[in-house]
């Protein structure tokens, strides 16, 4: 079948065969560490992925998992991978053995691509287990310590190693004549409860991306430096760390660490990325390192923010300090990226923008009828970016994407301007006295106080199974938890809430728990696993 992309297409050949010319050498894919990377260096090393992988017996839609840090041989592999219409399946690096195989048995995975300081803890568990991986290549950065555990360790999958397995690979591949509708590659969604599930994305998903949100908010240049603190597993990061760069010849900064504020920041100074991208605990704990004026970010031009919404008070804290905007948006794994944004010169505080041209969504009641404005539904979206399915998850699939539509599980209302406002997660929201309570608001009003650092608000039930608003919060440098202050802040708030969205009790913690994307797991307060 014809589609507006054509009947043949291979998105790792759109995204690098415009830049495969005279130029190539000179112009820059990727900062990583003291290297930098050419889209020349990038496309050869993609190339001889894929000749590799083709050597190993790797076939169309054979599936190759990646558990990869952010450096140029993560491109390598998944742009590679997808060359020769195998699938790529990125996932996150700080999950648990169990949480592998997990990953590896659901997606039948023939082939294991693994950092070599997590291999040695995954690889006591696999054996018996994941039967159908036949390879496992670790990628660079091996010391011998770790070469001797590897070896130690007896798995019928053969274990080589990346730059043995590449380096000796042509440099010239054609790519697989996949098609637009083609599975490309799989995304998991980092959900709060459950088991993750694979969203499907096809050969056309990425190309849709820039040409709605990268065309039409973020007007990426050839000029322009790309920094995300969110990791490349991520679709948020994904999009953000690569091919937003590589669809316009643009470059990448790549940081493998785990992200720390001050680590944020010496990047930012070092490279002088034009774009950063992060989320809003993130731009919080940056905005309170002590020693900020050390580092350099006038090469910003703006910031982007997704993941949980952007509460006002930093997003004007962070304005007041560097003067760029912060554009608040919210996406998810299943739509591959942003498709309700702010735009740079018109964002506002507190509100998630308008539809991303290319999207339509729409807000319904629990009937599916569409509601007015200012009244308070379920967000669904619709647009040709939008994952065709969860693997071997029926029953989700058929609850969440309905007809064209995804149901998002997220609570908005929009304005009489057009302007969409999040109140939380569908399962977030708390209903207390016949209302309902906005985690996000009492949230946002609670990091206002000059003695709360983070807070998360859920609704717990009492004594008598009504449920009640509590909020947890910890504490900035210099305060100390006390019934005195727990009041103080209630009657702070008393001054900025209606009555009934006053937590009826405030509970100091030493941590807000949140997944890797950073938004905030409120299930664990309320499952009582955090007190």
């Amino acid at each position: 079948m014809t589609t507006k992309y054509g009947r043949i297409l291979n998105v790792t050949d759109a995204l690098f065969s415009k830049w495969d010319n005279n130029e190539a050498d000179k112009r820059i894919a990727i900062y990583y560490k003291d290297e930098v990377w050419s889209y020349r260096k990038v496309i050869e090393e993609i190339n001889r992925v894929g000749n590799a992988l083709r050597e190993l017996g790797v076939e169309k839609e054979n599936r190759i998992l990646m558990i990869a840090y952010d450096t140029p041989f993560f491109i390598s592999i998944f742009y590679g991978a997808m060359k020769i219409g195998a699938i790529p399946v990125p996932v996150n690096t700080y999950l648990k053995p169990e949480e592998y195989l997990f990953l590896l048995e659901d997606t039948g995975a023939k082939v294991l691509a693994i950092e070599s300081d997590i291999w040695p803890k995954l690889a006591p568990y696999l054996k018996g287990r994941a039967n159908k991986l036949k390879h496992v290549i670790i990628l660079p950065n091996i010391s011998e310590t770790q070469k001797i555990i590897f070896e130690d360790h007896n798995h019928k999958a053969e274990l080589t190693f990346y730059h043995g397995l590449v380096s000796t690979a042509s440099t010239h591949l054609e790519a697989e004549k996949t098609s637009p509708n083609d599975m490309a590659f799989w995304l998991y969604t980092s959900g709060t409860t459950g088991h993750p599930k694979a969203a499907v994305h096809l050969h056309k998903d990425i190309l849709v991306v820039l040409d709605t949100y990268v065309k039409n908010v973020l007007k990426i240049s050839e000029k322009d430096r790309l920094f995300s603190a969110s990791k490349l597993f991520f679709a948020y990061g994904l999009g953000n760390g690569s091919y937003f760069a590589f669809g316009n010849g643009a470059s990448t900064v790549l940081m493998p660490d785990r992200v720390e504020p001050r680590r944020v920041l010496e990047t930012i100074h070092k490279y002088k990325p034009t774009i950063f991208f992060g989320v809003p605990t993130l731009y919080n704990a940056m905005l309170h390192v002590e020693d900020w004026k050390n580092y350099d970010l006038t090469s910003l031009r703006f910031c982007v923010s997704a993941g949980e919404p952007l509460p006002p008070l930093i997003y004007n804290k962070w304005k007041e300090r560097y003067g760029v905007e912060i554009l608040d948006g919210i996406g998810s794994t299943e739509a591959l990226h942003i498709y309700i944004s702010n735009i740079q010169g018109n964002s506002k505080p507190g509100c998630t923008g308008k539809p991303v041209p290319g999207y339509e969504v729409k807000i319904v009641d629990e009937d599916g009828k569409e509601v007015p404005p200012k009244t308070v539904g379920d967000l669904y979206v619709k647009g040709d970016s939008v994952a065709m399915f969860y693997w071997n998850d029926y029953e989700s699939t058929r609850k969440n994407m309905v007809g064209s539509w995804f149901r998002t599980g997220d609570k908005f209302y929009r304005d009489e301007e057009g302007y969409y406002y999040y109140v939380g997660r569908s399962d977030d929201m708390v209903k207390t006295s016949g209302l309902w309570v906005s985690p996000i608001e009492v949230e946002a009003a609670l990091l206002t106080h000059p003695a709360v650092l983070e807070a998360a608000v859920v609704g717990i039930p009492d004594e008598v199974g009504l449920v009640r608003v509590v909020g947890f919060v910890t504490l900035k440098q210099g305060y100390s938890p006390s019934s005195d202050l727990a009041e103080e802040i209630r009657n702070y708030l008393r001054e900025k809430l209606d009555h009934y969205k006053v937590p009826k009790e405030i509970r100091f913690v030493t941590e807000i728990p949140k997944t890797a994307t950073g938004k905030i797991q409120r299930y664990k307060f309320r499952l009582g696993e955090i007190k």
